[in-house]
């Protein structure tokens, strides 16, 4: 797979940027187009949130891939294997890391990477797909009110290499990415299940109607997860229906 790699000094989010290039030529020569940046002045993450990160001490980019054959209800397979690319990347340099649903990467109870994706359909199947990631690598304070922020440098007592994990990540992702053009959902899924966070046992869970305890089943390919309460009664969430309670 060809892949194409632009370096940005600052931009307003690097989604944005690739969002508006998706729709020229600009990037039909490549298979996977990353865009860094040392800076983003309105990064996004999941809904409302935005990602906090010191300019130059983090990596900050988005992957475009134009898949074509992915049906629309099979989209989160994307999700599952950007997030399986930061998980084998971070494995590399520490234990203890796991993918809390749908895709935020975990090092035991704290966050250090997070995914914005935005897809774009066209028919029944997706024309293209943007994974915007923000990953901790040497940032030391973080100051915005997020509960549990950490970052690779605080975990390991050094700094690392900025590039050298974006090289891995990119070289994971692109093996993934080579799984879903070949249709192996279902061995894609299998790997994320197995990497989830808080994937046995039962622990504290918050919707709208409160606290309650509960395992995790499964997640279903439309990206809802699927809950069994102590009273055996099952529950499923879409993203932003359901919190884990991170202090049990």
């Amino acid at each position: 797979m060809k892949t194409k790699i632009i370096k940005l000094e600052e931009t307003s989010s690097t989604n944005d940027y690739l969002l508006s290039i998706a729709k020229t030529s600009a990037t039909d020569d490549a298979d996977i187009t990353v865009v860094t940046a040392e800076k983003q002045t309105a990064g996004r993450g999941q809904g409302s949130n935005s990602w906090e990160s010191e300019a130059g001490q983090n990596l900050l980019f988005s992957i475009l891939v134009r898949p074509r054959r992915v049906p629309v209800v099979r989209q989160f397979i994307l999700s599952e294997a950007g997030a399986l690319a930061v998980r084998d990347t971070l494995r590399s340099y520490v234990g203890d890391i796991t993918l809390k649903w749908p895709n935020d990467v975990y090092w035991k109870d704290y966050k250090i990477s997070g995914t914005l994706i935005e897809n774009r359909v066209r028919g029944r199947v997706l024309s293209d797909s943007i994974l915007g990631t923000g990953i901790n690598i040497n940032q030391k304070k973080f100051a915005s009110d997020a509960p549990n922020p950490i970052s690779l440098s605080l975990i390991l007592g050094h700094e690392v290499t900025r590039e050298e994990v974006l090289d891995k990540v990119v070289e994971n992702f692109t093996m993934y990415y080579s799984m879903v053009q070949r249709g192996n959902y279902d061995e894609i899924s299998s790997i994320y299940h197995a990497s989830l966070y808080r994937r046995t046992g039962m622990h504290l869970f918050k919707d709208r109607r409160g606290l309650f305890k509960a395992k995790i089943e499964r997640v279903d390919d439309d990206g809802r997860i699927i809950l069994r309460d102590s009273a055996g009664k099952q529950r499923q969430y879409y993203f932003k229906e359901i919190n884990f309670i991170l202090n049990e």
